[in-house]
């Protein structure tokens, strides 16, 4: 059965092709040598060792935390390469590539190996946080190492009693006359808060002032190393390994703060700022979540083909020969299905990263697509990506119930996704009340007007439709009726993404038509089943938040 190969031509296409990537150092011989490369690293090192780390994990005796058999290798690999340091500042080490670049490259990590990929991840984000906010002193002793994959950094947000409700944290940081402060608490889901692959570890947490106000006023974020300046050990140590649904190889950590007087940390920016801060981390991990579903799906897909192509079962309802299962039309379906709405996905998300790159020259325009985009690419693309591993397990039938077959490992591990950086719920909240009613439906009613001017005929009514959700979204917030609003949120949420995902597929059939490859011809099946077989369903969950939503 074959491994996974990264799909760099769809990559390239996307890119190239229909999106309009433009760099003046990137041409499309450039970003497909580099594309190849991240590739081979990807298809020969990452992907081969994914199985061996669902079955082994990482392991914590005492509080040191040992990877799985063949991580530290791949990582000395991943690290020399240079691929950690692809979308940063070359200023601090990095090599400044575009993100609708990076992107590509974050995608290969995330489907040969997600239990890997979470850690540079994890990394992205804290990289993100100081480069926004922190002191020119905290960028200079940082970030070097942080971008190099010298060190590695995490994110520490929630606590056992806290889940999402960020305003019920209990870490405390009390001040010290040298202008450190002492942190003292526990954080829970920090993954990657302890391994043996780095030299050190940056963690990033939210901890409340003593004189702080309550609630999220109170929050503050802190830069907490695992080693000092003096190679000491500071007062953190991981105390526990969740064990977990999937991504056994990823160490999901407790960590504790303070036993032995409170461990050491340096204030990011200005007390009280912290949620302000960690949406900076949360919202670039957002979109690489959302990311990791596309990723996973595609690593599903290419393991389902693989075996539909080869299961010989039943006869041919036209020869009355038998026939590998990819020859039925309900395995055809479930392929289809799978395929169409990862590529989709892959659309989507792209989109988002070539919106990002144009956000940060300063274009209003494109700041307020990438808001909107966010929490379409975190929550539909997580979502598609559980379904999308279900529909593998099934292809496989009862092969695909047991674990020696490999099809069971990508459904565990798609099974966080819509759950972590913000469940899924959170990002409909998000579209609903941040990026909707808060200007009244302006910003999404211009990118409504976008989509509509890119859209085939068989959009048209359920965009009209998805333009009377909004409309009835920012009335019930007018008439101060929130809870019909945030029942409506999901369901708007899950129509929007289809359809902004289902024009891009359909914009990425039209660019390639005229090649008549087999590439081309396969685009044009993929882009015909989503609009056939998955927009019906935009229109079904838009009139479920239309009119469905008040028996809530």
């Amino acid at each position: 059965m074959s491994d996974y190969q990264p799909p760099v031509e769809d990559m390239q296409a996307l890119l190239h092709d229909v999106l309009g990537f433009e760099h003046e150092e990137l041409d499309r011989e450039t970003t497909e040598a580099i594309l190849g490369e991240a590739a081979k690293l990807a298809g020969g090192v990452l992907a081969p060792i994914n199985r061996d780390g669902d079955l082994n994990g990482a392991k914590l005796e005492g509080h040191e935390v040992t990877t799985a058999p063949g991580w530290k290798e791949a990582y000395n690999q991943y690290r020399d390469g240079g691929w950690n340091a692809v979308p940063f500042p070359e200023e601090f080490g990095g090599q400044e590539l575009p993100w609708a670049l990076a992107f590509p490259i974050q995608e290969m990590w995330q489907g040969a190996n997600l239990s890997f990929g979470l850690c540079p991840l994890l990394n992205q984000g804290a990289v993100e946080a100081i480069l926004s906010h922190g002191s020119d002193e905290q960028k200079e002793k940082y970030l070097p190492k942080l971008i190099s994959g010298e060190w590695t950094g995490t994110m520490n947000l929630t606590e056992p009693h806290a889940g999402s409700d960020l305003g019920l944290l209990r870490t405390k940081a009390e001040k010290q006359d040298d202008g450190t402060y002492k942190i003292s608490g526990q954080k829970i889901w920090i993954t990657y808060g302890e391994h043996d692959l780095a030299d050190n570890i940056i963690h990033l947490v939210i901890a409340r002032t003593p004189e702080a106000g309550e609630d999220v006023k109170g929050i503050s974020l802190f830069i907490v190393p695992k080693f000092m300046d003096d190679g000491s050990r500071n007062d953190v140590k991981c105390v526990g390994l969740d064990h977990k649904l999937g991504i056994h190889a990823s160490p999901t950590c407790v960590m504790q703060y303070g036993d032995d007087g409170g461990a050491t940390g340096y204030l990011i920016g200005k007390e009280g700022e912290g949620l302000k801060y960690m949406f900076t981390m949360m919202n670039n991990a957002r979109l690489s979540v959302g990311l990791q579903g596309v990723a996973l799906a595609e690593r599903s897909y290419q393991h389902a083909l693989a075996y539909a192509q080869e299961r010989v079962q039943g006869k041919s309802t036209e020869t009355g020969e038998r026939v590998t299962i990819d020859n039925h039309a309900d395995v055809k379906r479930m392929l289809l299905s799978m395929k169409s709405q990862i590529e989709a996905g892959r659309a989507l998300t792209y989109a988002a990263a070539m919106a990002l790159d144009e956000a940060e020259t300063g274009d209003s325009n494109a700041k307020g697509k990438v808001d909107i985009l966010t929490p379409l690419v975190k929550a539909w693309c997580t979502d598609m990506a559980v379904d999308v591993t279900s529909l593998g397990i099934q292809i496989h039938g009862g092969s695909g119930f047991i674990e020696e077959t490999g099809a069971a490992q990508y459904f565990r591990d798609s099974r966080i996704l819509p759950i972590y950086e913000g469940t899924n719920g959170i990002q409909a909240l998000d579209l609903t009340f941040r990026k909707t009613i808060r200007d009244g439906g302006q910003g999404v009613k211009k990118y409504i007007a976008q989509l509509k001017g890119e859209a085939p005929s068989a959009y048209s009514a359920h965009l009209s439709t998805l333009e009377d959700v909004t409309n009835k979204l920012v009335e019930a917030a007018n008439d101060k009726n929130l809870d019909l609003a945030q029942a409506m949120a999901t369901p708007y949420l899950k129509g929007f993404a289809i359809l902004a995902a289902g024009i891009l597929l359909n914009k990425a059939a039209e660019a390639v038509k005229d090649r008549g490859d087999d590439y081309a011809k396969s685009k044009q099946k993929h882009a015909a089943f989503f609009t056939a077989n998955m927009v019906p369903m935009a229109g079904a969950h838009l009139e479920a938040a239309l009119n469905g939503s008040e028996i809530i």
